[in-house]
């Protein structure tokens, strides 16, 4: 696990925007992960930035989203598919038809993760895939005692995770849905390189136990520590509860620069 700490969110956002520049580059067909929530519309926009100004397309691209709310509206500005149209697709080159997410509004929805399983796979698995951290440890939608090597399935979320959305949804805590379709910690797992990105002195604890706490269910981020390539992209505020900040800020410092990310 590579842990990168920088002094501001716009800075993790082009970090982590280089990463999926240098992918892109290399594999212009790259397969792409991307989340929803506060922390991936900054390298959204800068992903944005980079195509405008013609130094990056997304157009041969595909991406797979982390998860989707049960039971919105396919018109509802919050379900996630929405989400990710105006914060990534509008910005980018990339087709929409290109970007899948699991269908929260199947009738079968055990039958809708295992298409998304399946569809992974026949795309030949996701090259990077985005992450975010909740403040209870939580990677997509894998609550606190997931399993580890947990699938795509349906998941209910806990009270904390819907206060934390509930800014979405006008404040009101009720209008957050109670279930979702979630990329599993095993499906997450598989991924060929996770760049997770976190701002703020709220993300700190978790920050904590997804880098020096031991594997937990408890701390469901704690499992990318089981993974050979992981970019951890922090602000001095996320970072602020590290007892190896000083050991991660030389590393960086000293990295090769043929090393990439």
């Amino acid at each position: 696990m590579e842990v990168i700490i920088v002094d501001t969110a716009d800075e993790v956002a082009r970090v982590a925007a280089d990463a999926i520049s240098a992918l892109v580059a290399a594999r212009p067909d790259a397969v792409l992960g991307v989340a929803t929530g506060s922390s991936p519309e900054g390298i959204y926009d800068e992903l944005s930035r980079r195509v405008a100004a013609g130094g990056l397309s997304l157009a041969g691209a595909r991406a797979f989203m982390l998860d989707e709310y049960v039971g919105l509206p396919a018109d509802h500005p919050e379900r996630y598919r929405n989400v990710i149209q105006r914060a990534f697709v509008d910005k980018v080159d990339i087709a929409a038809d290109a970007v899948a997410g699991p269908d929260g509004g199947s009738d079968d929805l055990a039958g809708a993760c295992a298409a998304y399983e399946q569809a992974i796979a026949d795309a030949g698995g996701i090259d990077l895939q985005l992450l975010g951290i909740g403040t209870d440890g939580h990677i997509a939608f894998n609550e606190p005692g997931s399993s580890l090597a947990s699938r795509t399935r349906i998941k209910t979320l806990t009270h904390q995770t819907r206060a934390d959305n509930a800014r979405f949804f006008d404040g009101r805590i009720d209008d957050v849905p109670q279930h979702c379709l979630t990329q599993g910690i095993g499906t997450i797992l598989d991924a060929r390189h996770l760049v997770l990105v976190a701002t703020g002195r709220h993300k700190a604890e978790a920050i904590h136990h997804l880098v020096e706490g031991p594997v937990s269910a408890m701390w469901p981020g704690s499992a990318l520590q089981l993974h050979p390539h992981v970019t951890v992209v922090l602000d001095s505020p996320a970072a602020s509860r590290l007892q190896l900040a000083g050991y991660f800020t030389e590393t960086y410092a000293a990295k090769p620069a043929w090393q990439g990310l």
